[in-house]
């Protein structure tokens, strides 16, 4: 089916956004993957590139142009081309929106022209040893001294965490207030007291930076303190949906990419004597992920644009994101399968997209978390 929701800007962008990728990434990714970590001169031409704050007004630097659908292009380009490593969806769409809305005007000034250049790379720390989805359970804090807040604790699973030049730090403020005694703190690289632990060595992503931090008396200027004080839970609250259906965006993209290369190859295939394809049950399998991908892109189309209208709510929101990534998981797994044992090596596209998206169901927020919310939205 044609898809109706992007104009011709949209498909210009999407020319360039292709030009960048395979310019500035798919050289390096094999080296990025071995090193698990990708080189800051990627970040830099992303940002000549204008890939970077797409939705930052201009006066800092920025695209200006808050339209959501140029950050789903950005995420099914970088989605089809393998390269989750180079995580700017997490820059623009998660981490951007707490800078632009919640920033004082000297915050911006101080932080946003380094974001849209990308000489500031940017993390948010919210997942703890024993805390992920319940922020009930952080047990970061920060003492008010005064002048500064004195913050200690870790965090684990910190996407962009060596990278990271600024990272927004979940913290507890009042320790009596529950996860409404939370708020957000900007922890900057070089701040004395804080440390990076381990580059995670993950079964995916393995270009994508993903570490624990140590705060141990971090003396982090009153300044820096970004939203509300004890404000963190609604800011939080607040931007899920769009970091949803960011990786909502990505799950239907992967889907879609893996249906079209498993097609091909199940057409050139020869078992028995003929192609795969020519068998009835390859054939089935086939066209049901075919129906399931249109029915979900269908869905998540009319969710892209409701978003870009703002008028997305939390419940669609996730409900794109658990079915588009747990469509994402099955069709990997079938792909894979019909790959055969060639799906199994690396050197084929399946099998790290296997990989790769297995974190989809799990981060932004469990598919069971996703449940739970629509649940309760229909339940009470």
């Amino acid at each position: 089916m044609q898809r109706q929701i992007f104009t011709e800007d949209h498909a210009a962008f999407r020319e360039t956004v292709r030009t960048f990728l395979a310019k500035e990434v798919t050289p390096y990714y094999e080296q990025w993957e071995k090193d698990g970590i990708v080189s800051r001169d990627a970040w830099r031409a992303a940002g000549r590139q204008g890939l970077l704050g797409l939705a930052v007004p201009e006066e800092y630097g920025g695209g200006g142009n808050p339209d959501f659908r140029y950050s789903a292009v950005l995420a099914e380009e970088f989605t089809r081309a393998g390269a989750a490593g180079l995580a700017l969806g997490l820059h623009n769409d998660i981490i951007g929106p707490y800078l632009t809305s919640l920033g004082t005007d000297e915050q911006k000034r101080r932080w946003l022209p380094g974001f849209c250049s990308g000489e500031i790379i940017t993390a948010i720390a919210m997942t703890e040893p024993g805390a992920g989805s319940d922020l009930q359970g952080i047990r970061t804090t920060a003492e008010d001294r005064g002048d500064h807040w004195l913050l200690n604790g870790s965090k684990t699973f910190i996407s962009n965490g060596i990278l990271a030049d600024l990272v927004i730090v979940v913290a507890k403020t009042t320790p009596e207030g529950g996860a409404h005694g939370l708020s957000l703190l900007v922890v900057e690289r070089g701040t004395d007291g804080f440390e990076r632990g381990r580059n995670l060595d993950k079964i995916g992503q393995k270009s994508q930076d993903t570490a624990e931090l140590f705060f141990n008396d971090v003396r982090v200027p009153k300044e820096n303190l970004l939203g509300e004080l004890n404000g963190a839970f609604l800011h939080l609250m607040t931007n899920l949906a769009q970091e949803r259906m960011g990786i909502a965006v990505a799950g239907i993209a992967a889907a879609e990419h893996l249906l079209e290369i498993t097609t091909d190859y199940v057409k050139e295939r020869e078992a028995f004597g003929r192609p795969l394809s020519k068998l009835q049950h390859i054939r089935f399998e086939i066209a049901e992920m075919a129906t399931e991908c249109a029915v979900t892109r269908t869905f998540l189309d009319r969710c892209i644009v409701d978003h870009s209208d703002g008028k997305l709510d939390a419940v669609h929101a996730s409900m794109a994101k658990w079915w588009a990534t747990e469509l994402q998981k099955r069709v990997a797994d079938r792909c894979l399968q019909l790959h055969g044992g060639y799906g199994y090596m690396t050197e084929y596209r399946v099998a790290r997209a296997f990989t790769d998206g297995r974190i989809q169901t799990i981060y932004g927020g469990t598919t069971e978390i996703m449940k739970e919310i629509i649940g309760r939205s229909l339940l009470g």
